[in-house]
């Protein structure tokens, strides 16, 4: 008998059918282990692994059709889900749709609807899905987790504050950083909060290498209008703007700097307030950013960890304007609002 009708022998099919099914039953028992390990542990460590291994399963088989599961940005969500839970965090909350795709809502955004959308690289970015943006992206693998400034802006600054008052928008913001803190804390992830980030020291780098001065004039006219001033800093080497509760904008360079960087800064005396806070509170700042958002756009840094060691490094890369003509048009209805600030 040959080799070939050994293969197409009845006894050789029954035998890789069984096979087939020993296999499968294993990859299923060790599934839903995984699964009951995503629900029910209270250790985050646990929490993350079994998401890990769930994000990169394969549960196809030639022979037996698997029953429904879920997709890798599932488990990204549920991942996220729990742990915002484990830490009592209840302003988002985790369903099921008619896809069976599971999805996130944020107090108080009652019209917005959150997904994972998963690359090919297997980082995940946590996008609005009627606006398309993708607030932040997450690395299982090499334990990252980055904002995305230039998203950021589009869907709260110039879109969701359409409809939403400043207040409901800040807590909004909220458990993006408390996750992003539990992910720290709890995972030593490496946090890259962008313009979210709230320490005096932070320097908010533009895109644009060169900015022209006539930028700095334009909030130097604005500012009359309102009892906040604008103050040339040393050297020339840029603006502060004062603003209440010891609150101060800086948009300048460091003249002992061979490239002269332009970059945002904000100090504040209990380092609470955020460039993010500035645009959303303040209506002289967001309108001048919005108006002037191709010379002021900041830079979204991307964090990256080295081949050769599990430390991170930071590049900068472009915040990409392709909302031009909705920031202006933003920019254009603030006009409308009251000129007195928060």
């Amino acid at each position: 008998m040959t080799s070939n009708k050994m293969i197409d022998s009845p006894a050789a099919r029954i035998s890789a059918l069984s096979d087939s099914f020993k296999n499968v039953l294993k990859r299923g028992q060790r599934y839903v282990d995984l699964l009951d390990q995503l629900a029910q542990t209270g250790q985050a460590k646990d929490l993350l692994a079994a998401a890990t291994a769930l994000t990169t399963m394969d549960l196809q088989n030639a022979f037996i059709d698997f029953p429904q599961h879920y997709q890798a940005a599932d488990y990204y969500m549920l991942f996220m889900g729990r742990l915002l839970e484990m830490h009592q965090v209840k302003s988002v909350r985790i369903n099921e749709n008619g896809q069976h795709q599971f999805v996130a809502a944020i107090d108080p955004l009652d019209d917005a609807e959150f997904k994972f959308e998963v690359s090919g690289n297997g980082e995940a970015a946590f996008t609005e899905q009627h606006q398309a943006q993708p607030l932040f992206y997450l690395n299982f693998a090499k334990r990252l987790f980055q904002i995305n400034n230039r998203a950021l802006v589009n869907y709260f600054i110039v879109y969701a504050l359409k409809k939403h008052s400043d207040l409901e928008l800040r807590d909004a913001i909220k458990p993006l950083i408390e996750f992003a803190d539990e992910l720290a804390n709890d995972l030593n992830f490496t946090i890259n909060l962008g313009i979210l980030n709230t320490a005096n020291s932070e320097r908010f780098k533009l895109r644009e290498p060169d900015l022209q001065l006539t930028v700095i004039d334009r909030l130097f006219v604005r500012t009359a209008e309102t009892d906040y001033m604008l103050m040339n800093l040393p050297q020339n080497s840029g603006a502060e703007l004062l603003l209440d509760r010891g609150i101060k904008l800086d948009l300048s360079f460091d003249p002992d700097d061979y490239h002269q960087e332009w970059a945002f800064q904000v100090k504040d005396p209990g380092e609470q307030v955020s460039f993010f806070d500035l645009l959303l509170h303040y209506n002289l700042i967001r309108q001048w950013y919005l108006n002037d958002r191709a010379a002021l756009a900041v830079q979204s840094a991307e964090t990256m960890v080295t081949e050769d060691q599990n430390s991170a490094v930071t590049a900068d890369i472009d915040e990409e304007d392709d909302e031009a003509s909705a920031t202006k048009s933003a920019a254009r209805d603030d006009a409308t609002t009251e000129k007195k600030e928060d």
